[in-house]
């Protein structure tokens, strides 16, 4: 039966979890012979499933509109809920790919079942430190990023701006996007979450930074391209700004490849789906959505 096309989303763990848990285990992707062909060539069909990571999200739905228009019998479907649930998800057979900023091993606990995953990458992106507005800081060492984050720091006129109070946003453990944070940026010290709020999404980071005065928190590049460009303000870490020469050349550290993690080896539409994502035919797009085409990437 000829799947109907789609992209359905959505940014909370909870539907993510709900959702497809609910529904049992995804339907697995095939591959057709066409009839009348002596080359037998496969005509890819089935259903897609993917979760996880919300700074991969708006590529794993760009690609599965494109993929989709070249390939009608196959269904893809993207939902967020973080790079945790999105990895755990793939590991229990709910999904065929785990959207995720990290490799798999950082987000799950289960040994035997992380050595079934592989994790595939797809993009690179860089992530920003971003403030509102009305903060006058362009620029902030490592050691700044961590007391504040800490808590140690919590007025903006310790670090250079004016007398006014920090207000920090987190982002879950779960997350990827912190996780990449912590490892990069944070390092050994550790992020206080008592201090501030926390979003789930980079959807809800990028609102709540707009929207609170004194408020700093960090962002998938992903999130500040297109009509968005120029509506939060980035901060330079120690003078660099997340551009992919910086990345190259050492000098900006918080990055990370974007993987979509299956459990065993990709197969059929879904290997399909998967190299195209991070192919020369979509490579354009990558770049024009704030994502670094693996081509770029010689690490």
């Amino acid at each position: 039966m000829v799947m109907k096309k789609g992209i359905k989303f959505s940014l909370a763990a909870l539907v993510v979890a709900g959702s497809l848990v609910g529904c049992g285990k995804a339907e697995e992707t095939s591959g057709k012979e066409a009839k009348g062909s002596d080359n037998a060539k496969q005509e890819l069909s089935g259903t897609i499933a993917a979760a996880g990571s919300t700074a991969l999200q708006p590529l794993a739905e760009e690609a599965g509109k494109k993929f989709m228009e070249k390939n009608s019998n196959v269904s893809i479907q993207v939902q967020g809920g973080g790079s945790g649930t999105g990895i755990n998800q793939v590991a229990s057979g709910a999904v065929q790919i785990g959207n995720s900023d990290v490799p798999s091993a950082d987000k799950i606990k289960d040994a035997d079942k992380a050595k079934e995953l592989v994790d595939n990458k797809v993009a690179g992106i860089a992530f920003a430190l971003v403030v509102n507005k009305d903060v006058k800081v362009d620029n902030l060492t490592v050691q700044q990023v961590q007391d504040i984050f800490t808590g140690k720091v919590t007025n903006w006129k310790e670090v250079g701006g004016k007398d006014e109070k920090i207000n920090v946003i987190n982002r879950p453990a779960s997350s990827g996007t912190r996780a990449t944070f912590e490892k990069t940026i944070m390092k050994d010290a550790k992020i206080n979450d008592g201090t501030g709020t926390t979003q789930d999404s980079n959807g809800a980071v990028e609102q709540a930074i707009n929207s609170t005065p004194g408020s700093v928190s960090y962002l998938a590049m992903s999130y500040m391209v297109g009509e968005k460009k120029g509506a939060l303000q980035t901060v330079k870490i120690d003078g660099a700004e997340p551009k992919v020469e910086n990345i190259a050349s050492g000098k900006y550290p918080f990055w990370s490849y974007e993987y979509m993690v299956t459990k065993g080896e990709a197969k059929e539409a879904t290997k399909a789906y998967i190299d195209y994502v991070k192919g020369k035919d979509f490579e354009k797009q990558v770049e024009d959505m704030g994502y670094i085409p693996m081509s770029k990437l010689n690490k």
